[in-house]
């Protein structure tokens, strides 16, 4: 036996097919029958998700309320000072940290939704409502981008860094932070159901990012060089995409720190050209600091309002889809975050998180968002108009974005600009996908070790699988998002699963300090 046969079936004994193998089927079965089926499909699945948005939508809201809460009783109380390891070292300087988690945790849809979603509310009912287009299609965004979605991640990061850097667990799954409140049960059928959850959730939340964001990439290098928008050019950039990434954390954390800079970089240049040379800059700040200051007076309203006569179903369109999708997201991007805050107490975690993601998604939608929206205020571009004659589609959304950026002196190499910044955010984003992935492919993985560079080559081919097939069928691709936000609906108990265990295990460490 040659020693290349000897090593692949070592490896293959250390990973956990089974819940590797098992989602990633379901997923492409599911997949199929979009395909096969699709009116019937998209029926079934509208009907499961307008229930638990409907019925169950105050679950989300209690959920998201909940956990940002949680986050500030930990960083400011006891546990706050528990550090994640590494004997008062960070592992990383504090703009690699922040950089890493920053484009970890939001792929290039910020960027889309940054250019186009105040023209969503400025043409809702419920916006029109509460008071000038100005004010709220600037302050809602703030609000869905927020601290709230933050808070879902920091609350697991936390207890993701605590399991792998102070309780050194030799598993790297979403069952093992549940080990303290479950005990042995997340060796077995528990463990098991909560780790194929997490992985069903991450494929179908994988899938379904490049659904928003790639249109419009394919329209901007389609700006820039001509080239007909077409599935070959969409196929071609995830292609792209996909061997940026793969060569990155191929690499590991070394590749991953360096993409993650280049996106930040690439990103605050996009935002500085914009204020600038855009000719809105006084209206970007002054409606900038109207928005937080009317997200800052309001927040408990927009957090617990329901809307429980119906009256425009505004938080199940929309506070509640996001909550939901952010949560199909938390499989992945806390995971990595606490892996990233070796060395770093739980109150530097959740504040220093707070700051750098607030400060970049505030930036994002301040600078971008306003300046559409100036446009439009200012008379300079009716993108409004625009839109509501196309029905609100995406493909006007598309469309809006590039007209408004249009707009920018210089406005070729802004486009240039604008696909660097989404190429590297997916590269960022699915580097730590793909990190994480692997991760949950083992049986069993030390805190301090990586996944084998050929598990880690496997989930970065795999995850763009999906994605390329998904651009063949439209429908297929909107009934996939529906299974992504029906998935968060288990992934919510199994936060609160994490949450409570971490609190469990929390308060047996501080005891052990105590007695030492």
């Amino acid at each position: 036996m040659t020693k290349k046969t000897s090593s692949s079936e070592s490896l293959l004994r250390q990973l956990d097919l089974f819940t590797t193998l098992f989602p990633f089927i379901c997923i492409a079965v599911l997949c199929a029958s979009f395909v096969r089926f699709p009116d019937a499909s998209s029926l079934l699945l509208e009907s499961v998700r307008a229930f638990l948005g409907d019925e169950m939508g105050s679950y989300y809201l209690i959920i998201g309320l909940g956990v940002f809460l949680c986050s500030l009783y930990l960083a400011f109380s006891k546990y706050g000072n528990i550090r994640l390891g590494n004997h008062g070292v960070p592992l990383y300087s504090p703009f690699r940290w922040g950089s890493m988690m920053f484009t970890a945790g939001l792929a290039a849809d910020i960027l889309f939704y940054s250019c186009c979603e105040w023209l969503i509310y400025a043409s809702d009912p419920h916006v029109a409502e509460m008071g000038t287009l100005q004010d709220w299609a600037s302050t809602y965004p703030l609000f869905h981008w927020g601290p709230i979605p933050w808070g879902f991640y920091l609350v697991l990061a936390v207890a993701f860094g605590f399991m792998l850097h102070v309780r050194k667990r030799h598993k790297q799954k979403y069952s093992e932070a549940c080990r303290a409140l479950l005990g042995n049960r997340v060796d077995g059928w528990a463990g098991r159901l909560i780790d194929l959850i997490a992985v069903f959730a991450l494929l179908a939340g994988t899938a379904t990012t490049f659904s928003l964001a790639t249109p419009l990439l394919a329209m901007a290098i389609s700006h820039v060089t001509g080239i007909a928008a077409s599935t070959t050019l969409t196929i071609t950039i995830l292609i792209v995409v996909c061997c940026i990434y793969t060569c990155s954390v191929y690499f590991g954390m070394k590749g991953i720190q360096r993409s993650a800079a280049c996106c930040s970089y690439l990103f605050f240049l996009l935002l500085t050209y914009v204020f600038f040379f855009g000719g809105e800059s006084r209206f970007i700040v002054e409606t900038g600091i109207t928005s937080l200051g009317l997200l800052v007076q309001n927040f408990i309203e927009l957090a617990t309002w329901t809307d429980s006569m119906r009256t425009s179903s505004f938080p199940q369109a929309m506070t509640i889809f996001y909550w939901a999708y952010w949560m199909v997201w938390c499989v992945a991007a806390p995971f990595f975050i606490g892996s990233i805050s070796k060395g770093r107490t739980i109150r530097q975690t959740i504040l220093g998180g707070y700051f750098w993601g607030l400060a970049g998604t505030f930036t994002s939608f301040i600078i971008l968002g306003n300046y559409g929206l100036g446009l439009q205020m200012h008379g300079r571009l009716d993108s409004l108009t625009a839109y509501l004659l196309a029905d609100g589609s995406n493909n006007a959304l598309y469309t809006a974005i590039i007209t408004i950026l249009n707009q920018l002196p210089l406005s070729g190499p802004v486009m240039i600009l604008l696909v660097l910044c989404m190429i590297t955010f997916y590269s960022t984003s699915f580097d730590s996908i793909t990190l994480v992935a692997a991760s949950y492919s083992y049986r069993e993985l030390k805190h301090d070790q990586e996944p084998d560079r050929r598990i880690k080559l496997f989930w970065a081919i795999f995850l763009i699988l999906l994605p390329v097939a998904l651009i063949f069928s439209e429908k297929s691709m909107a009934n996939l998002q529906s299974v992504s936000i029906i998935a968060a609906f288990p992934v919510g108990i199994i936060m609160i699963l994490i949450i409570a265990s971490f609190f469990k295990d929390a308060n047996a460490y501080l005891a052990e300090k105590g007695r030492e």
